[in-house]
């Protein structure tokens, strides 16, 4: 009798199960239901195939159709993720008919007038309602006490219209079920910047904003330099005349209407003059308590766009990592690093850098087919992503797959592989689309001319030493490839192609935060770029019919997968020889603000667009070196910088430490003026709800008790 021989089943990461709590935040955030609250997607593999087909399904041919289907699910099954507007609603529109697979949106300019600022707030609220999130520039609107000509009367300033959108925004996303997100963009020599900068110190103030400030290099330098800074606006014909005015000479987003030079700069008046450092700590002192206002470099984003020979970007989408002109969309999606780790915890532990490029690739095609489903609801918006064809594919489980691989996010070893995860997605990426572009045609902006011009010469001097001069005709897709600062680092061989023929695409790559898709899809992978916030914490999210936000306990992905290869006993933080984790295990807190840094740094430099990255910074860490972090930003070539702080009495994050809710004491009033001392991990019950005591006091000082 021949001996039958049993081989046990070895467990690999594809063997780990969705943790319960990833589990309900896919059922509630994406899982496509009808109208009666039915499934009808039965799982996430029917959800994988729901997409497929809807973003297959644009291809010209049934035999194209078809063979893409395949492809797309493929890339699905193995880390490639869409954002959630297109996980959402790609191929539900028998459920959704009004709804748009577009994430990221920019506002057309705020122009300074009544009609102007309330055709934005229309316009906003139908974005917000198609589920889009909207940036803003607002420094476009006269300074507070300016006399207002038509009305005979002076204004209220910039921030009372910016709680006008506000108010809007929370009204349209309690009434869709979904939160609407809206980025607010602010120069940094308007002279209302100081009340832009201290707004959110105000109790439930611009809650449905993020704010940034627009950096310039040439306030960077004044800072250095401990120089005068100028605060200013466009001068009304009046004030340019006026012999007591002081006229300046500034880039400005607006020129319509204004005073211009033959460079396109804007008569502007001095309103004040600060000094610069004094501003800066201004800025530093809000972001330390508050982790507002971010920090947009924003000459370094319109040096580094590859459409910097027809935009000039003063806004991003609400987490940054989209600048876009006005009326600008783009859709995202990720990869899943972990995905491509073979034989994890071990030394011979590997990323799989050929499949990774073949979902690169596949992925590619799939984002692009999203424009022609886009769902927008303004014609501008469409016309804009239809003209350009932006996409912005990044990644998620960076912090993760290190780990997975024993590196140490922030090592030397782990900008290496950064450096090239960012890299070989690029190439990949524009390979394929130089490809769309002789299949399908390139974006139809590369096959336009434009004019050369003074200013055209100005930002690009290497124009006029290729025999170029004022007057010329120069495709679109030549100033892309050969004059864009970002393209010229790729081998030429690829932009002479792209010079030639053009690509599908104006703009490939963008890191975007990936908070809910890394924790439903991901099964808690490490957010976006960023290592794992902690390996069991909790998240606070937004549950529709609740009072206040409820926190789910989680775990990180490499601690299952550690749990599930190696050993089922292994606990965060055990001083128990047999139940530690390797030294390897590493969480944000762990990690020094410059290595944060560092790493956005490796990435950034072939990443297109922008990455949204926060640095998480110990509740204890010195004013004096938090400044640096911001300093070593603009150094170090990054496009924006945004940083973290545990600080209880401003507000409650969307993660926390167990440790942090334990070591805080919340003290508030209730309705009937008992006084509530308590942790911030205690529960409560009130109203009829159980709710933990950092949430219920966030939801009342707040102002959003009740309202979701």
């Amino acid at each position: 009798m021949k001996a039958v021989e049993f081989r046990t089943h070895q467990p690999t990461l594809a063997d780990i199960p969705l943790q319960p709590a990833s589990e309900d935040i896919w059922d509630q955030k994406y899982r496509l239901k009808t109208n009666t609250g039915v499934a009808a997607d039965g799982d996430v593999h029917d959800a994988y195939k729901r997409v497929a087909r809807a973003l297959a399904d644009v291809e010209v041919t049934p035999e194209k159709r078809e063979a893409w289907f395949e492809k797309f699910y493929w890339a699905l099954e193995n880390g490639a993720i869409p954002a959630g507007r297109i996980l959402s609603n790609a191929g539900a529109l028998e459920h959704k008919p009004s709804t748009s697979t577009i994430n990221c949106t920019v506002s057309g300019t705020v122009k300074d007038s009544m009609d102007g600022i309330l055709s934005k707030v229309h316009e906003a609220g139908l974005t917000l309602k198609a589920g889009c999130g909207i940036g803003f520039e607002f420094s476009t609107l006269r300074p507070k006490g300016a006399f207002v000509s038509g009305a005979g009367a002076y204004t209220s300033g910039p921030l009372s219209f910016m709680d006008i959108f506000n108010a809007m925004c929370f009204t349209i996303s309690s009434a869709g079920g979904r939160r609407g997100a809206q980025m607010g963009t602010f120069d940094i020599s308007h002279p209302d910047i100081k009340d832009f900068i201290r707004a959110k110190r105000e109790d439930g103030r611009l809650r449905q904003f993020n704010l940034s400030c627009l950096i310039t290099d040439e306030f960077i330098q004044a800072v250095k330099n401990d120089a005068p800074w100028d605060l200013v606006f466009p001068a009304s014909p009046h004030e340019y005349e006026d012999p007591e005015s002081r006229i300046v000479w500034r880039n400005w987003p607006v020129r319509d209407g204004y005073i211009t030079n033959d460079l396109g700069c804007v008569a502007c008046k001095v309103y004040q003059t600060v000094p610069a450092p004094r501003l800066w700590d201004i800025i530093m002192a809000s972001t330390y308590d508050y982790a507002e206002p971010g920090f947009i470099l924003i000459d370094r984003i319109n040096e580094m766009n590859n459409n910097w020979f027809c935009e000039n970007i003063r806004a991003t989408n609400p987490c940054g990592e989209q600048p876009l002109p006005g009326y600008g969309s783009c859709l995202l999606g990720s990869v899943n690093l972990t995905k491509f780790v073979e034989e994890p915890f071990t030394d011979r532990a590997r990323f799989n850098w050929d499949r990774y490029r073949r979902v690169v690739a596949v992925f590619t095609r799939m984002l692009d087919n999203v424009v022609e489903i886009n769902g927008l609801p303004l014609a501008q918006q469409r016309h804009e992503i239809q003209h350009k064809r932006r996409h912005g594919m990044g990644f998620l489980g960076l912090g993760s797959a290190m780990t997975l691989m024993q590196m140490k996010y922030g090592e030397p070893k782990s900008l290496v592989f950064t450096d090239r995860v960012a890299r070989e997605m690029a190439e990949a990426g524009w390979e394929t689309g130089v490809e769309l572009a002789e299949e399908k045609g390139p974006a139809p902006i590369l096959l336009e001319e434009f004019t050369v011009t003074r200013e055209m010469l100005a930002k690009r001097p290497e124009m006029e030493r290729d025999g170029y001069q004022v007057g010329d005709k120069v495709r679109g897709s030549v100033l892309l490839a050969k004059y864009s600062r970002y393209m010229q680092q790729f081998d030429n061989a690829l932009t002479d192609r792209i010079a030639e023929v053009g690509a599908r695409f104006t703009h490939h790559t963008s890191i975007a935060p990936t908070g809910t898709i890394s924790l439903s899809l991901g099964n808690n992978v490490s957010n976006g770029i960023e290592p794992s916030f902690a390996h069991q914490y909790s998240r606070n999210v937004i549950r529709e019919g609740r009072k206040t936000k409820e926190r789910l306990g989680v775990f990180s992905f490499e601690l299952l997968a550690y749990r599930t290869l190696v050993n089922p006993e292994a606990a965060p933080g055990s001083s128990d020889p047999t139940t530690q984790l390797p030294d390897y295990f590493i969480s944000s807190d762990m990690i020094a603000p410059r290595q944060h840094v560092e790493v956005q740094a490796a990435a950034q430099k072939w990443v297109d667009s922008s990455i949204s990255k926060t640095a998480n910074i110990p509740a204890d860490f010195p004013f004096e070196d938090f400044k640096d972090i911001y300093m070593s930003a603009y150094e170090k070539g990054l496009k924006g910088c945004t940083t973290f702080r545990f600080n209880p009495s401003a507000f409650q994050g969307v993660l926390v430490r167990e440790q942090d809710l334990e070591n805080t004491t919340y003290r508030f009033e209730l309705a009937d003026g008992e006084i509530v001392e308590v942790k911030g991990n205690e529960e409560i019950e009130y109203d009829g709800e159980i709710h933990t005591a950092a949430n219920l006091y966030d939801a009342l000082k707040e102002g959003y008790y009740g309202k979701f």
